[in-house]
């Protein structure tokens, strides 16, 4: 069965973050058929792909025509949407949401946060910013977040609201500084308009294709695995997702292959491609390792890795993983664990662990209007007979920053890590490895 109080603070979420636009933005009839439209596409996909036929107890006949009345009701298409995912986050489902329509502008608060251990901490803030203008600081503790306080099954929902379902002018924040100081705070997040209208047929002098190929290539290289050799003995390997080809894979692999430990740095990493993760698990182990079972609508199987002894890696293992390592990464972490090969520290992971697909959808014939969804089609089991889906990966040795290492740009766990394959390195120096970088505006 679905938890209700989950719903209750996803909906109380979605409603905060809209009630000063309801009146603001009143919605069309055009609008209103154009989130029907959407419902009924989205919600034909969940009944036919979900991987529980029974979807976890949840009457979704019924779930659909509640949404359906609540969005004729709706007094603006922002919250009309809001009902929309508000309906998919009934099925207590990491990896099953909505994906709105992409908006003419993008925003950027100018600050990142994550939670660590039961807290949450601001962990970087954007030069030039306005958070940066009003005193915003690394090791700031958030304590309520437009009135909500965050905590691990909150945090995520919080996410998705203030930057994908609908991102706000600014953000309230209650804070307390490393010395325990509280003040508040309202940051202003910068807008970034784009073309409410994109030609991408490349014709007439058209650009906008090309813009998108360069945004793309730039988040591509944001994404891309990072290395450090410290010495003969021991080299870090930080992969910040799971988009990888097996050449590459390999390229980290062999030059990981020159030292007697390595450290894998998978914090932040939110998962991605089943085929990078076995290409991973493939290149640590010398034998054909079960990741997991994939447990589908109508069948169960295997997913196996089999070994790559050209790159092989056989020397000692730290995985660094913290609250942002998700999915592929906490399979990675959790495979290594089960399998003794290695030790996994930091903080507990995401515990956001399902194999989904994402539906892509339009509706219009001049003027397209694009939406999407993420659909669970499979849950995985692990070998010792359970899911990381709402648990994620306890480490071997728990290592958190404080708030005064944050606020100084220390990084102790990792330097822990390198500690405990016998090297030495400074969490001040650890902090300066692989130095953050800000997507461009």
């Amino acid at each position: 069965m679905f938890s209700l109080k989950r719903v209750l603070v996803f909906v109380a979420l979605v409603t905060f973050a809209l009630v000063a636009e309801t009146y603001a933005q009143q919605i069309s009839h055009e609008d209103r058929d154009l989130v029907g439209y959407m419902l009924k596409d989205i919600s034909g996909d969940i009944k036919k792909h979900y991987y529980d036929a029974k979807l976890r107890g949840v009457d979704w006949d019924a779930k659909a025509a509640e949404t359906k009345q609540k969005i004729d009701t709706s007094p603006s298409l922002n919250m009309a949407m809001s009902h929309l995912a508000a309906a998919l986050d009934a099925l207590n489902d990491s990896h099953t949401f909505f994906l709105p329509p992409p908006r003419p502008y993008r925003h950027d608060y100018g600050w990142r946060s994550q939670m660590i251990g039961d807290r949450c901490f601001v962990v970087r803030v954007r030069p030039g910013s306005d958070a940066e203008a009003k005193g915003l600081k690394p090791g700031d503790e958030i304590l309520k977040l437009n009135g909500y306080v965050p905590d691990r099954p909150s945090f995520w929902k919080m996410e998705y609201v203030y930057n994908v379902l609908r991102p706000q002018a600014g953000l309230r924040l209650d804070l307390r500084d490393p010395e325990g100081n509280d003040r508040k705070l309202e940051i202003l997040a910068k807008r970034i308009d784009t073309k409410r209208v994109a030609d991408l047929s490349g014709e007439n002098g058209g650009d906008d294709i090309w813009d998108i190929i360069r945004d793309s290539e730039t988040e591509a290289n944001l994404m891309r695995g990072r290395s450090i050799e410290l010495d003969d003995d021991i080299m870090v390997l930080k992969i910040p997702q799971f988009f990888f080809t097996d050449a590459e894979i390999s390229d980290m692999m062999t030059k990981a292959r020159k030292h007697k430990g390595l450290v894998l740095d998978l914090r932040g990493n939110g998962g991605g491609s089943v085929e990078t993760l076995k290409s991973l698990v493939g290149s640590l182990f010398d034998k054909e390792v079960k990741i997991a079972d994939r447990v589908e609508r109508d069948k169960t199987q295997p997913m196996l890795s089999k070994p790559t002894r050209h790159d092989l890696y056989s020397g000692k293992l730290v995985v660094l993983v913290d609250s942002k390592s998700a999915s592929a990464s906490e399979l990675l972490a959790r495979v290594v664990q089960l399998e003794k090969r290695g030790v996994v520290m930091g903080d507990n992971s995401s515990g956001s662990v399902m194999e989904s697909k994402r539906y892509r959808y339009r509706v219009g014939t001049d003027r397209l209007t694009f939406f999407g969804a993420s659909i669970t089609e499979a849950d995985l089991i692990m070998t010792d007979g359970k899911s990381l889906e709402h648990v994620g990966v306890v480490p071997d040795e728990e290592a958190i920053p404080t708030p005064t290492d944050l606020a100084a740009g220390r990084d102790p766990v990792l330097a822990r890590a390198v500690a405990s394959l016998g090297g030495k390195l400074t969490s001040e120096s650890a902090g300066k490895m692989f130095p953050w970088e800000w997507p461009k505006q």
